[in-house]
């Protein structure tokens, strides 16, 4: 759970259009008590490393996808959001930034579309966009 939230706080400190909202150790206590506590937590392993990880509740809305900058541009975010869309079958919803124009066009290539936008209804006071992806259902016959 730490080293999910570290990925986070670090993501935070690098990205200079994001505040710090909260300290790094609340996050990790936030991990801890609510994110983890709540719902599944997929985490990439790769050679007993943790490169990244996906939150997801029980409705299908993914709170959280983080990335290690040392593993960004792999497969990686790709993987775990394939993995998250097995998982909830028919639908996934989430939140992403506006500024975040990289995490828009991941997930746009990955099948998700744009449901509503607000100008920073969030304790970061950020406008961010609401990106649902819905399971192609196939009626009659597949090819």
């Amino acid at each position: 759970m730490d080293v999910c939230a570290d990925i986070f706080n670090r993501w935070v400190d690098a990205t200079a259009w994001m505040p710090r909202v909260h300290a790094p150790a609340d996050v990790q206590r936030y991990y801890r008590e609510v994110l983890f506590a709540n719902g599944e937590v997929i985490v990439a392993d790769c050679q007993g490393e943790i490169a990244g990880f996906l939150a997801l509740a029980e409705n299908g809305f993914v709170s959280a996808l983080y990335l290690d900058e040392r593993y960004r541009g792999v497969g990686i975010g790709t993987a775990l959001l394939r993995e998250a869309k097995e998982r909830a079958k028919t639908e996934l919803r989430l939140w992403t930034f506006e500024h975040n124009t990289g995490a828009q066009r991941f997930y746009r290539r990955e099948g998700f579309f744009p449901l509503r936008r607000t100008n920073g209804d969030n304790e970061e006071g950020l406008p961010d966009i609401l990106y649902s992806w819905r399971a192609v259902s196939f009626s009659g016959r597949e090819a």
